[in-house]
């Protein structure tokens, strides 16, 4: 934990005592003799996490008139204005459960969000491509015939998300609230006792400046009560904090992109459901799933090897659409073939179709499952993109008047779609911390008060994040082995399990 004044003293040690003791304290940048403006919390990222604490804050009653402050790096009024053409949709998707849907319900943001541009499904197909071994989740055992599915989870675009968080924010009002937009912090250290004003000693104070050549309307300095990272995987909130984190690189990327869709074969029933899919690919590095978007669209994220995650992005449209509708329908063997086959340095009507080719041929020997997802026809021009996973954990969420949220804290293998779900978990938990701690008189930075926010979230992150690593693990173990036979058994006993699987999906469900 990071050196500090007196942050750990002052509940304890009167004022007289205080005073005559001089300990170090960490810094970061230069001494600067201005006094700081103060907040009593202050937010650094401007996603989905930082935004959805600042409008949860807001939301409240009890934590409304709180002094406030969000910075964010990139330009917030391109995300307040951000719009698509109704048929093109961002690769930024994420998979919300019922729970973070209720959070953002309560705190007004899900009124503001685009909802044509949001799809609920209620069905996930999940099977393995080693032993065609599968699961369905679904609600069907606690429905009624009679009544319509129950959701799984909804789909939206991040930039959706963060458009409402924006304007729901602005709806409740500029009073106490400051978002520093096109702002870095270029430094935080802890404060210090001001001769005729409050004392800092254990504050953390940051120093701002503008991103790049932008213009920024930020004060030089601020001081908080209680500082939020919801900075990323890199987290210099975390850094500042001394707070370690654990955890490995997977040497996998994930491989995202937008998709439009075939009709399906079969009018689905009832009416109206919508359908996931994910098939675990062992040899090839990782899972390939399929989630729905409106208008027969839907987002894909392949997890797979750097090597081959670089050969698809190298890919044609035509090529790169037949390599995603093989992957969920063709052997192990067939599917390394293809991923082996030669790219022209030059495109080619014939380098074009080959790809194509090779598939139609050989779905002709090959059996068809019926839970296979509707063809792809076509893929989203600049929607094609990968990017590294990693798993992360930070040793604690919280130091003395700092917590963290989100990425800053704890990062995932994106199989379970459970990342942005987690934040939301976090802020949801730690916007009732602060809450409380209004309530109650008690001090919103004390190391006390954040302990709640630690003890709900930290064992609950972990678990989850866990459970991702070994099923990631256990899944890229290729062959039909003991592993193989094993982990097929167990999707088998689980399906066959309706109490076992309405567990996993609650828990899933948050």
């Amino acid at each position: 934990m990071r050196p500090i004044t007196r942050s750990a003293l002052r509940p304890y040690v009167c004022p007289s005592c205080r005073s005559s003791g001089s300990l170090g304290r960490r810094r970061f940048g230069s001494k600067s003799n201005e006094s700081p403006d103060v907040y009593d919390v202050v937010c650094v990222g401007g996603g989905p996490a930082g935004l959805g604490l600042l409008a949860a804050l807001r939301a409240s009653p009890v934590t409304s008139k709180l002094k406030v402050a969000l910075i964010e790096t990139q330009d917030l009024q391109k995300a307040r204005t951000w719009n698509l053409d109704s048929t093109q949709y961002s690769n930024r998707v994420s998979s919300l459960t019922p729970s973070s849907v209720s959070f953002l319900q309560r705190i007004g943001a899900w009124d503001h969000l685009d909802t044509d541009r949001a799809q609920k499904y209620q069905e996930m197909q999940v099977w393995d491509g080693e032993t065609d071994s599968r699961i369905t989740f679904d609600w069907s055992m606690e429905t009624s015939p009679f009544e319509d599915l129950r959701t799984v989870a909804t789909m939206t675009e991040n930039a959706n998300l963060v458009r409402a968080l924006l304007s729901r924010i602005s709806e409740s009002g500029d009073e106490n609230l400051s978002i520093f937009s096109n702002t870095t912090v270029s430094s935080i250290e802890n404060g210090t006792a001001q001769p005729d004003g409050p004392d800092l000693s254990a504050w953390p104070v940051l120093s701002l400046a503008p991103s790049g050549s932008a213009q920024s309307h930020a004060p030089a300095r601020i001081a908080a009560r209680l500082l939020v990272g919801a900075d990323g995987i890199n987290s210099p909130v975390r850094r500042f904090a001394d707070i370690g984190t654990e955890g490995w690189d997977y040497n996998r990327n994930g491989v995202v992109a937008t998709l439009s869709l075939a009709e399906p074969d079969s009018t689905p029933f009832p009416i109206g459901t919508r359908t996931a899919y994910q098939r675990f690919l062992p040899s090839l590095g990782g899972p390939i799933a399929l989630l729905p978007l409106p208008n027969n669209h839907a987002t894909l994220v392949w997890s797979t090897t750097a090597e081959n995650a670089a050969y698809l992005k190298s890919l044609s449209p035509k090529a790169f659409i037949a390599m995603v509708n093989a992957a969920f329908r063709l052997a192990m063997t067939d599917l390394k073939y293809m991923m082996r086959m030669e790219r022209p340095a030059t495109a080619t009507s014939d380098y074009e179709d080959s790809h194509e080719s090779e598939l139609t041929w050989r779905l002709q020997h090959t059996p068809q499952a019926d839970h296979i997802p509707p063809m792809a026809t076509g893929v989203q021009e600049g929607s094609v993109a990968a990017f590294p996973l990693r798993f992360r954990h930070a040793s604690t969420y919280i130091s003395p008047r700092v917590a963290l949220v989100g990425d800053a804290a704890h990062v995932i293998h994106p199989l379970a779609g459970q990342g942005l779900n987690l934040g939301i978990g976090d802020v949801a938990s730690l916007s009732k911390t602060i809450e409380y701690a209004v309530d109650h008189g008690m001090d919103v930075g004390d190391l006390l008060t954040l302990e709640r926010y630690t003890a709900e979230r930290w064992a609950t992150n972990a678990k989850i994040g866990g459970v991702c690593d070994m099923l990631h693990k256990l899944y890229n173990v290729p062959g039909q082995g003991p592993v193989a036979w094993g982990r097929s058994l167990g999707l088998e006993v689980i399906n066959r399990l309706p109490f076992v699987k309405g567990l996993l999906m609650k828990n899933a469900e948050g």
